[in-house]
């Protein structure tokens, strides 16, 4: 096995070498594997969390619950990702760019190590968070369905009333 390992990681250096070479910059290739064995080992805890509790995830989703925790997932992946009030946690993995508005801000990750770097890249856009929250709310549908639903619904709430705020002032910039 200690025969394997050294051979493992310069087929995997050569690989992430090749790969970097046809971009502009270094992409976070080690990064982005820890966050992806992270992300597996997550649901794997959350799955024999479930059979450990006795929970057995439903055989049916309803309409329902997919428009909610879609609502859901889309506001809570805008609050961890973007918001200015959230900064603090993205800050060690970011660094402020520029506002970007109605109280959201846009932010860079850091480059000292891959692992900072994919984190960085991980906690600053909507889209890659949106998958881990996703998964989240799942499990809690499994977990806690009624603290779940009440949670996903005042998310869901919240980004309503974005939209509500955005029409408003579309509105009324139309009149004025």
């Amino acid at each position: 096995m200690t025969d394997v390992l050294p051979t493992v990681r310069a087929a995997a250096s050569r690989v992430a070498e090749r790969y970097a070479r046809s971009a502009d910059d270094d992409r976070p290739l080690r990064g982005y594997l820890t966050l992806m064995g992270l992300y597996g080992g997550t649901v794997a805890g959350l799955t024999g969390l479930a059979a450990v509790l006795g929970r057995k995830p439903p055989q049916k989703v309803s309409a329902g619950d997919v428009a909610l925790l879609t609502a859901a997932t889309y506001k809570l992946s805008r609050i961890l990702t973007k918001d200015a009030i959230t900064s603090p946690l993205r800050a060690p993995f970011t660094q402020y760019s520029a506002s970007a508005g109605e109280g959201e801000v846009n932010e860079e990750p850091v480059a000292h190590d891959p692992y900072r770097h994919a984190a960085g890249e991980l906690v600053n856009c909507p889209f890659c968070t949106s998958m881990w929250v996703a998964t989240g709310l799942a499990a809690g549908l499994v977990l806690a369905p009624g603290f779940t639903r009440v949670a996903a619904t005042a998310l869901t709430a919240v980004a309503g009333s974005d939209l509500l705020q955005f029409a408003f002032t579309a509105v009324r910039e139309k009149v004025e």
